[in-house]
């Protein structure tokens, strides 16, 4: 049975191509990727040990290994942060099968005050799961109208694949439901992600389950927002992870561009003048 950080290196050394880190070039006949004896040689660990981590019979690997293992696949820093994340729930995984359950939603006061010092941007606390745990006066005005927030419980995995709307609001669909999809997987338990997998599977159907279990984070550029009276408008986002075990994070979404921020300033004039 494999493991969240063992389908990671896996498929991540099978996605490089040796001539593209000085080895020589592979019979077009073999299979692609790098060998396990290529990547075992650039980390300095044994053959042996690296099928044992790939094959998720060693869910423990130190620090040092999985630092030589970044060196060996020639990981970026969101990628080495993401290994030592799966490293991190991998050990943690129990071998009984967990009861989906869904994830908290109580936000500590200093997490809420932290929301607070952001305003009047644009800010969320949610957690990997897609919960929309709290937000800012901005966030509010920016999706005013989109849907998300008309829900109890507003979760923005839901909406992206249940509600129509969320086509519209994103011109870059496709890669949103990547990054949901993605992010559900890493928590912010197993347990919850089989609960929101449980409701979501019948409902969205093969637009989510397609995009389950993908060991390779997806590319996260400039957020599109497609606005019903601003236009087009562009957010980077900055993320902020929370202490504790229910994986929250403050995301703060920053104008990537000069017509973004005026375009979000005439919104929020639009407000001032209403009220």
């Amino acid at each position: 049975m494999g493991t969240p950080l063992g389908d990671f290196v896996r498929a991540k050394r099978d996605s490089i191509r040796p001539e593209s880190i000085g080895l020589p070039r592979r019979d077009r006949s073999r299979a692609p990727g790098l060998r396990r004896s290529d990547l075992a040689t650039r980390s300095g660990i044994s053959v042996e040990y690296l099928t044992r981590i790939e094959q998720g019979r060693d869910r423990h690997p130190s620090g040092s290994v999985l630092n030589a293992l970044a060196d060996g696949l020639s990981l970026d820093t969101t990628e080495r942060e993401h290994l030592r994340y799966l490293a991190k729930i991998t050990g943690g995984a129990c071998a009984a099968q967990p009861h989906p359950a869904p994830p908290p939603r109580t936000v500590r006061p200093a997490a809420l005050a932290t929301l607070r010092l952001l305003e009047p941007g644009v800010a969320m606390i949610t957690n990997r799961a897609g919960d929309v745990l709290a937000h800012t006066t901005g966030f509010a005005l920016l999706l005013r109208g989109a849907g998300l927030l008309e829900a109890a419980e507003p979760n923005l995995t839901r909406y992206v694949f249940t509600d129509p709307r969320a086509r519209t609001l994103f011109p870059d669909w496709d890669r949103v439901a990547d990054e949901q999809a993605f992010d559900l997987g890493l928590g912010p338990s197993l347990q919850s992600s089989l609960w929101l997998r449980t409701q979501l599977a019948p409902v969205a159907g093969p637009e989510f389950t397609r995009r389950l279990d993908r060991p390779i984070p997806p590319v996260r550029n400039a957020l599109r927002l497609r606005h019903p009276t601003a236009g087009e408008l562009r957010w980077d986002r900055e993320t902020l992870e929370l202490r504790g075990a229910d994986a929250q994070q403050v995301v703060v979404f920053l104008a990537a561009d000069e017509d973004t921020a005026r375009g979000f300033e005439r919104l929020r004039g639009g407000l001032r003048a209403v009220v």
